[in-house]
C-alpha cells in the first residue's frame, strides 16, 4: 500500500509516495543524506541546494550504471561456467 513519505534536506521539505518497505525507505534517505555530506565536503564552494541534489543523484546513478555492469558481467561469467559444465558432463555421459 502506498504511503506518503516526507524528507527535510537544506531546510526544505519534499514529499512522495511510495509502496517501499519503512527498511528500504530509510536505507534510501540514508543513503542521500550520507551522499550529501560527502559531496558537501568534496565541494568547497557553496552551490544552491538543487545542484547538490542533483550531483548526488547523478553520482548515485553513475554507482548504479557500475553495479549494473558488473553484474552482468558476473552473470556472463556464471553463464559460461554452467555451459562449461553442462558440455562437460554432457561428453563424459556419451
Amino acid at each position: 500500500m502506498e504511503r506518503r513519505v516526507d524528507l527535510h534536506l537544506f531546510g526544505q521539505e519534499f514529499s512522495f509516495y511510495t509502496d517501499a518497505p519503512e527498511e528500504e525507505v530509510e536505507e534510501i534517505i540514508s543513503m542521500v543524506r550520507r551522499e550529501l555530506e560527502e559531496e558537501s565536503q568534496s565541494i568547497r564552494t557553496s552551490l544552491p541546494s538543487n545542484k547538490m541534489l542533483v550531483l548526488v543523484c547523478l553520482r548515485i546513478a553513475a554507482r548504479y550504471v557500475e553495479l549494473e555492469k558488473r553484474f552482468e558481467r558476473f552473470r556472463s561469467k556464471q553463464e559460461a561456467s554452467i555451459d562449461k559444465l553442462i558440455s562437460k558432463f554432457s561428453d563424459g555421459a556419451e
